[in-house]
């Protein structure tokens, strides 16, 4: 199946490229690929270079039309192991990474990849299609664990209620029979502003594709690849997303929560990776109404600085 891939418009794609400051003859880094319309505003503003990760095939299948552009590498991998497979490939450094955190419009509009409930499809949500589907989790998952999923990363407040009739209702297959398993045993009403089945399918996705994990390990492995001076930019689209990266670059920048005389800051020794740390950007009103599924977006960019990066685990 193929995708019309000029209907799918990259969220705060200007505010993106302003953020990495990219210059002719620099190299940088898409570490999510997905319809590649931040490669091709990378390509446009200059890049000398643009190496394009994504860890779905689908993605960088369709994304081969653009190959032939000799300053253009497409790599089926983890944006997690970006400096790995940059080293492998001969490159220390780069001096721009974007990422664009979670689903992607692509793989929301193909009812066979089972990520929404808007069309009937198979409860599969992987976005490299291996391992574990959906359906398997929930049809082996005790509900202790589907109600952990549905809490953790769904913050779904009747994630018992919701779990216990999705075990009741087992084998589930598709996504048109989840959605109405989740929407009655969350009491939802018709014309309700928000659909419960949203959360659901949210927790699902995030906890089968392990994006959180992923998430603190890109950022570690973007820290790794930049060169000092080099630009990083994140996109998020939930809390437990953004959370995570005004962590990351709150840590990395130095900046430490205020302590109390019953708690008080414990100073890290480490020096900041990472410096002049923008305020978040979030989508204008030309752009929401443009495209409705940027209302949610946020974007975090921050500066390299000379330090080495932080070693994993370090206390």
């Amino acid at each position: 199946m193929t995708v019309d891939r000029a209907n799918h418009v990259p969220v705060l794609i200007d505010e993106v490229i302003a953020a990495l400051a990219l210059h002719n003859g620099g190299t940088a880094v898409d570490g999510t690929f997905g319809a590649g319309g931040y490669t091709r505003a990378m390509l446009a503003a200059g890049a000398g270079r643009v190496i394009a990760f994504d860890r779905d095939p689908d993605a960088i299948e369709q994304g081969r039309s653009l190959v032939p552009n000799p300053r253009l590498t497409l790599i089926n991998e983890r944006f997690s192991q970006m400096d790995r497979v940059l080293a492998e490939r001969g490159i220390e450094h780069v001096d721009a990474i974007a990422l664009d955190i979670g689903v992607s419009s692509m793989q929301l509009d193909r009812a066979d990849r089972g990520f929404s409930f808007s069309a009937d499809g198979p409860l599969d949500m992987r976005m490299s299609k291996s391992g574990m589907t959906a359906a398997d989790f929930l049809n082996s998952a005790d509900e202790a664990e589907i109600v952990r999923v549905l809490r953790e990363y769904g913050e779904e407040p009747r994630a018992r209620s919701i779990a216990r009739a999705i075990v009741a209702a087992r084998p589930v297959e598709r996504t048109a029979e989840l959605a109405p398993i989740v929407r009655r045993a969350a009491g939802f009403r018709p014309g309700q502003k928000s659909d419960p089945a949203t959360r659901t399918f949210q927790a699902i996705r995030i906890h089968l594709n392990a994006e959180l994990d992923e998430l603190e390990q890109g950022l570690e492995a973007a820290e790794r690849a930049l060169s000092p001076g080099g630009r990083l930019a994140v996109v998020t689209f939930h809390s437990l997303e953004d959370r995570i990266v005004k962590r990351f670059f709150r840590e990395r920048s130095g900046g430490m929560p205020a302590g109390s005389r019953h708690r008080p800051v414990q100073q890290d020794p480490r020096e900041p990776t990472f410096e002049r740390v923008a305020k978040p950007v979030s989508p204008t009103e030309r752009e929401l109404a443009a495209n409705p599924r940027s209302r949610s977006a946020r974007l975090r960019s921050a500066i390299r600085t000379t330090t080495p990066a932080w070693k994993a685990n370090v206390q």
